[in-house]
């Protein structure tokens, strides 16, 4: 174990009945799989879903098998069993994850309050991070330049027709 990241996370999933994390790992340079049962102990349809995560990824028993595996996929793994244990289906818990966890372009996010509105940046970045190009991409290409048609009307503001006498 004198690795820096001993195991290699595959998959990673729930048990309902008893409430677990399950993992299904490699060790580092190892050919078999293994699986690993991480039960899910004082959780109930009050808890705090990223409170629980963390303190699993967090746990010294089971820190190094979940060194590779996103505080995030936890934090799911944690609200599909908090909606078990609050009475809905799978297809339920995951529709309503899956709902919140969207982002609506027409969402005014002024109106949101500062929990909701990190959230919705924090699913941004995320979102930025996975679409954006990085150098060692295969199709990666440096300085793109797009023509955009000029066949519409272009469209005008009203804030920037204004003279800025007040500035």
């Amino acid at each position: 174990a004198g690795a820096l990241m001993p195991y290699v996370a595959m998959k990673c999933g729930i048990c309902f009945q008893p409430p677990a994390i399950v993992l299904i790992y490699k060790e580092d340079g190892e050919d078999k799989t293994r699986r690993r049962l991480m039960p899910v102990r004082h959780f109930s349809r009050f808890s705090d879903c990223s409170l629980a995560a963390e303190r699993l990824k967090n746990n010294p028993r089971h820190k190094a098998h979940l060194e590779r595996v996103s505080l995030r996929q936890l934090e799911k793994l944690h609200r599909l069993l908090k909606g078990h244990l609050g009475g809905e289906t799978l297809a339920e818990s995951l529709e309503k994850f899956h709902r919140e966890e969207a982002i609506d372009p027409e969402e005014d996010l002024n109106k949101l309050d500062d929990e909701a509105l990190a959230k919705r940046k924090s699913l941004m970045d995320e979102l930025f991070e996975k679409n954006r190009k990085k150098r060692d991409d295969p199709d990666f290409v440096y300085d793109v330049e797009v023509d955009f048609p000029q066949d519409e009307q272009v469209e005008s503001c009203g804030w920037d027709a204004e003279s800025d006498e007040g500035f």
